[in-house]
């Protein structure tokens, strides 16, 4: 941490408060593939039913 006048500085680290490990990232892929094929085959089901 380091103080300019009344700005204080914080690195990126300091800010977060540690590690990033991007998990979030891959759940909301894998989520966001996951619901577009169930919402597909959902579709491709009923109008076969048809």
């Amino acid at each position: 941490m380091e103080r300019i006048g009344d700005e204080t500085h914080v690195s990126e680290c300091e800010a977060s408060g540690g590690e990033q490990p991007h998990i979030v990232r891959w759940v909301l892929g894998i989520s966001l593939v996951l619901a577009v094929g169930l919402l597909s085959a959902i579709w491709i089901i009923a109008s076969l039913l048809r």
